[in-house]
């Protein structure tokens, strides 16, 4: 037992493992999530519905979008802004994600609603398109939980996507909310409401912190009766500079900051938000 739990709560290297399709692949965990996309309540997957609706009539208004315009969202879940900017008259938009679930979902509602919107299902960092938009966006931080390779395969696809004039919107973790995190490991029974399992588990989850690179790992064991299973959490965080130079090496520059994908003005906290274009 002493080993297993030594080697169950052990550090592992910085990015060395990445786990993010479980989240979508395993039809009991998709539920979990499209059930937290879909709650106004908590923003464990989604910001409220309040906050996407400011964040979308932000986007088009600032950018002065309209019915002659193209708006891809990579990692669209199960459409939330891609209903909304349709809805509110953008011509093109493209939704990408990795969960059939979500999709389906999404697929669904636009359906419903007599929107044409085109979804995609699979991996966003292998999608190709010939076209250009004039609006690219990346919410809930999702920069965040790729690796600096990963990151660098998106930047570039991103920059033969956009218009000559078009735009990235997205939003990081910062070095502020970096410096709020610490180390810890805690055991429990059917962790977080039963996310992870249909079955009885019990979860230990190992909090790292990697000071040197500025991210985190949530790690997570989840061990059933019949089998033992990881998840890892990885979280990038930023400071403006550490953003500025990757998108450098790209020719991708910072047009503007913000403390979110409202618009709200730069305040230091636990996120910002950047308006992205050709440098």
């Amino acid at each position: 037992m002493f080993k297993q739990l030594n080697d169950a709560t052990a550090k592992p290297v910085v990015w060395s493992t990445y786990t993010a399709e479980i989240l979508w692949a395993d039809p009991h965990i998709a539920r979990q999530m499209l059930a937290y996309h879909l709650n106004p309540d908590i923003n464990a997957a989604s910001r409220s519905f309040d906050f996407i609706d400011d964040s979308v009539s932000w986007l088009i208004s600032s950018l002065d979008l309209n019915q002659s315009s193209a708006a891809i969202d990579f990692g669209c879940g199960p459409g939330l802004y891609t209903q909304r900017l349709k809805k509110r008259g953008i011509g093109t938009v493209v939704g990408l994600d990795f969960s059939q679930n979500s999709l389906g979902y999404a697929s669904e509602q636009a359906e419903q609603s007599d929107l044409k919107i085109e979804y995609h299902l699979g991996n966003y960092l292998d999608y190709h398109d010939s076209r250009q938009f004039d609006l690219i966006t990346l919410v809930m931080c999702d920069l965040c939980a790729l690796n600096p390779s990963q990151r660098a395969r998106l930047l570039n696809k991103f920059k033969s996507l956009m218009k000559p004039n078009g735009v990235i919107a997205l939003d990081v973790y910062t070095s502020a909310r970096f410096e709020k995190q610490s180390e810890d490991v805690t055991l429990a029974r059917n962790a977080m409401n039963g996310f992870w399992s249909a079955q009885d588990y019990w979860c230990i989850q190992s909090s790292f912190l990697y000071r040197p690179e500025l991210v985190t790992l949530d790690q997570y064991v989840i061990c059933e009766e019949e089998r033992e299973w990881t998840v890892y959490n990885w979280l990038q965080h930023f400071t403006i500079d550490m953003l500025r130079s990757e998108l450098e090496q790209h020719d991708l520059k910072v047009q503007a900051t913000y403390s979110d994908l409202r618009g709200r003005p730069r305040v230091d906290g636990d996120e910002m938000a950047v308006v992205i274009g050709h440098k």
